[in-house]
């Protein structure tokens, strides 16, 4: 089966860890007879520059009739006095959308030899392996209505949380699923207690799970508590299940647990297609941090593990994902460092492209 990927390397630092990321297929290709059709093209600011638009209608049919999309960072101050229809990010919410990949997989993943970049203390954080499942094509984001209306004489802003009791079950689904080839455990997290889209999908989820996954160790969480839990004691987790605005706080959160957004990828399922393989994009959980772009310091560690979630989820490379994973954990731990990672215990700093040979060279001892 022919493997096909879209590149959209979008702005800021997006090209230049995605440059990284050519380099870790073509190694694929060349060392491991793993072919790839690849095509790039643009999203963001960078397609608004050149089409109008952040997402051309061209590029969103691309997006469907490919295997994977591996997506690097939309958005910079140049546009932030655009209508909000047109800001880079809406290119990145239609692909979202439209693909309905409905399941964002954020890992947390502590390396060892980054225990000490976490704010919190290394006994807590080393050795921390969670995943948080956020439904990502509906609730607060996409609910209607939705705007800033004239009420009463003065401006009300207005979005609605919404939530069917499909877009539960299958989000749901995912998460039980995804724990029964990691720990076994689930925790749920919403506001059961104030919203009764909270009291909705606290029942949704407790029946799939009686239903279908009694097997699996589920308990509910309020969304607030999580995220002090997750400062508190992390290893407590193994799969949280939460919905889209919860779950774009919680990453957030458990981000920085690991010390740096630079080491973080992520990627966004949706249903199975004709061959059987998931609709999927996979992006840095970093954005595009234009005060260092086109500087060489940015981090590609991210932007590569999200290619090899790809191998994993995607592709059915299970293997080859951890070849690529163990590589970036054997650089790690020989000191070799970017900007964002040079602590006090110092290290061996080095460019965007010399992490990238460093992780090559590790690929390379891997055989």
């Amino acid at each position: 089966m022919t493997n096909t990927l879209l590149i959209l390397p979008g702005d800021g630092i997006g090209p230049e860890v995605m440059a990284e990321v050519h380099r870790i297929i073509d190694w694929y290709g060349t060392k491991r007879d793993l072919k790839f059709e690849v095509t790039e093209d643009l999203v963001g600011g960078a397609a608004y520059d050149a089409h109008g638009k952040p997402l051309s209608d061209a590029t969103m049919a691309k997006a469907q009739e490919v295997d994977a999309v591996l997506l690097g960072a939309v958005g910079g101050p140049k546009y932030d006095t655009l209508d909000f229809s047109l800001k880079p990010e809406r290119g990145l919410l239609r692909l979202r959308k439209e693909m309905d990949l409905f399941a964002n997989l954020r890992p947390a993943q502590c390396f060892d030899a980054l225990a000490d970049f976490s704010s919190l203390k290394r006994d807590v954080v080393s050795g921390l392996d969670i995943m948080i499942v956020r439904e990502l094509t509906s609730g607060i984001y996409f609910g209607e209505p939705r705007g800033i209306i004239e009420e009463g004489g003065q401006r009300v802003g207005l979005n609605t949380q919404r939530y069917t009791e499909a877009e539960i079950d299958r989000v749901a689904r995912s998460a039980f699923e995804l724990a029964r080839k990691r720990g076994n455990k689930v925790c749920s997290m919403e506001k059961a207690n104030v919203m009764e889209s909270g009291i909705l999908w606290r029942e949704v989820v407790q029946k799939v799970h009686d239903e279908s996954y009694p097997d699996v160790e589920l308990s509910h969480m309020y969304a607030d508590a999580g995220g002090m839990q997750l400062c508190r004691w992390p290893k407590q987790f193994d799969v949280i299940l939460t919905d889209n605005l919860f779950g774009d706080l919680l990453s957030d959160v458990a981000a920085m647990l690991t010390g740096s957004l630079g080491m973080l990828p992520s990627a966004s399922l949706g249903a199975p297609m004709e061959n059987g393989r998931p609709k999927a994009m996979y992006e840095p959980v970093h954005g595009s941090a234009p005060d260092i772009a086109g500087q060489g310091k940015a981090n590609p560690i991210a932007c590569i593990l999200s290619f090899a979630m790809a191998l994993r989820y995607s592709f059915d490379e299970g293997a080859e994902a951890t070849r690529l994973e163990k590589a970036v954990e054997k650089v790690l731990g020989d000191g070799v460092r970017t900007a964002d990672l040079m602590g006090a215990e110092g290290g061996t700093p080095v460019s965007t492209a010399q992490m990238g040979d460093a992780i090559l060279a590790a690929l390379d001892a891997s055989l």
